[in-house]
């Protein structure tokens, strides 16, 4: 039964499931479901406590010797099975699939499953729905940026603190949506104010620091959306934090050759579903909208342009090319994200058009 991570103490508070699957990648909110599970196993009498990490060569083996060996301390077991970012496989998929079907109902352990984002196709494979049915599915999302302020609001409150919607909405922006940085500013702010204090936003402008979780994939999203002043703040948050320029050009480079890769199959005559999925990996359903207002908004002509400029910063790097490489990089994201950037100010030579 799916039980999304707001709802999830009020379903254990009903009762102890068997079986509690928290799949997604939004880290706060993993972490919080899966200790609240614990914690509830252990109100209930569940004092032994079995960890499972499932890496390369995993023996599923020992997930059914866990459920059948025997304590001399407790009379019932938590396990907890650590996929990550790893899938189950055949062999995986049958031994939890046994599991839930012939272990799960006769036995007072319980079964914690942590893993990545489960997409469609996982969700309707034997091994998930036979787990579900045993228990429960607690999918975790990213909280929606339109909903991030109202979250934070809330979130305030669990710190005993009052955080007027302006404030929450500067908090999210300023720790570019990272949960897990944000309630960390919180738990700051808190041990500074008294309790119940009201938070105005230049108190979060001047004691929060900009803790956003900058990566090369959140730059790459921020130019598909051709959020232009965000990608600007990102670049800079990476080049503070160190990461090497190659880093930055291979994440832009790919994002333009799957481009124009998508242009190809759509000149083909081809459907846009169709070439989604054609890409190695295929575009999930829920990054398509992305691809298909960027290929809106950049013409073939301009991306081979771009991979052109992609190719210059590159011998830039390697120190073949006089190509400012900062201000460059800066350019091409822009451009990818629909502007000119600082390209009308550069040599022709150096244009990407």
């Amino acid at each position: 039964m799916k039980v999304f991570a707001d709802k999830l103490p009020d379903a254990l508070a009903k009762s102890l499931p068997t079986v509690v699957i928290v799949a997604g990648d939004e880290p706060l909110q993993h972490m919080e479901a899966c200790d609240l599970v614990r914690r509830k196993a252990r109100e209930a009498g569940v004092e032994e406590r079995d960890v499972l990490d499932v890496e390369a060569n995993f023996a599923w083996g020992r997930l059914t010797e866990s459920a059948a060996s025997m304590s001399l301390f407790a009379s019932r077991k938590l396990i907890e099975l650590r996929l990550g970012k790893s899938k189950p496989g055949q062999e995986g998929g049958k031994a939890l699939k046994e599991y839930a079907e012939n272990t799960a109902a006769g036995s007072d352990n319980m079964l914690l499953v942590s893993c990545g984002r489960l997409d469609a196709r996982e969700q309707k494979s034997a091994w998930f729905k036979a787990l579900d049915k045993a228990g429960l599915f607690v999918p975790v999302w990213p909280v929606d940026a339109s909903r991030l302020g109202f979250w934070l609001r809330d979130r305030a409150q669990v710190h005993g603190l009052n955080l007027p919607l302006d404030a929450a909405r500067l908090l999210g922006e300023r720790t570019e949506g990272n949960l897990l940085a944000a309630d960390q500013e919180l738990q700051k702010l808190a041990l500074m104010l008294p309790p119940g204090s009201q938070v105005a936003p230049r108190q979060v402008a001047g004691d929060v620091e900009s803790s956003a979780r900058y990566d090369v994939f959140t730059l790459v999203e921020a130019c598909l959306k051709g959020e232009r002043e965000r990608l600007i703040r990102i670049l800079a948050g990476l080049q503070a934090e160190g990461t090497e320029a190659p880093i930055v050009l291979w994440a832009l480079t790919r994002e333009i050759r799957i481009l124009l890769s998508l242009h190809q199959h759509l000149d083909q005559g081809q459907s846009f579903e169709h070439a989604c999925k054609a890409q190695k990996p295929p575009i999930f359903d829920k990054r398509r909208p992305l691809y298909q207002e960027a290929i809106r908004r950049l013409p073939l002509r301009r991306l081979h342009k771009l991979l052109m400029f992609a190719q210059r910063l590159d011998l830039s790097i390697k120190g073949a090319s006089d190509l400012p490489l900062h201000q460059g990089l800066q350019d091409l994201a822009l451009t990818l994200a629909g502007g000119r950037g600082l390209l009308a100010e550069m040599p022709s030579s150096y244009r990407v058009g």
